[in-house]
């Protein structure tokens, strides 16, 4: 698996793009805020032939879903993420307001995303790992084969996600990056 990563939006959100050996890619958080970041996302995907057959979420704050309406008309793609990230989906465009941003309403998740589910394309395989605490629903899809995971803002280099959003709760987070996350983090 190839990853190529972008930092999108005011908030410099970061969109990765996972792809496989046989050109299928997966988009996790999307984050294209605008015209020029949507461009940006389709050029590198059209100059490199790639097929986009996922759209990802670790979790559904307004900066990781900026672009989800993008990739559904672009490439007719609905997200996968946890069902607890409903309300997120739901609140963004007032989140934004609170940011001084704009967006429509992003789409309807296609389905929701289990904990442990294993998500397929090409030859490649994330596992889900359910990890609340900076979001209700928050994920980590983990590539077992490649040693890394992508967790959104649960964790970051020598950091973690906030906790202070709703949903968010100190305690829960660090015994989700404790328990969820430990054979991700005892690879490394």
């Amino acid at each position: 698996m190839k990853v190529h990563r972008f930092i999108f939006s005011p908030i410099d959100e970061n969109t990765y793009v996972l792809i496989d050996k046989s050109g299928d890619c997966a988009i996790v958080d999307c984050g294209c805020y605008d015209d020029a970041e949507n461009e940006e996302l389709a050029s590198y995907i059209t100059e490199n032939k790639l097929h986009p057959v996922l759209l990802l979420n670790t979790h559904c704050h307004l900066d990781h879903v900026f672009g989800n309406k993008f990739i559904l008309e672009n490439y007719n793609l609905r997200t996968l993420c946890h069902e607890k990230e409903e309300m997120n989906l739901k609140s963004s465009i007032g989140h934004a307001a609170l940011f001084g941003l704009s967006m429509e309403m992003p789409p309807e998740p296609e389905r929701f995303v289990e904990d442990n589910e294993v998500i397929k394309f090409g030859s490649t395989e994330l596992k889900a790992l359910h990890v609340p605490g900076h979001a209700g629903g928050s994920l980590a899809f983990y590539n077992e084969k490649e040693g890394c995971v992508f967790t959104g803002d649960a964790l970051f280099a020598g950091s973690i996600g906030r906790t202070d959003l709703p949903g968010g709760d100190y305690e829960t987070l660090m015994n989700s990056i404790r328990e969820n996350c430990s054979v991700c983090l005892n690879q490394q």
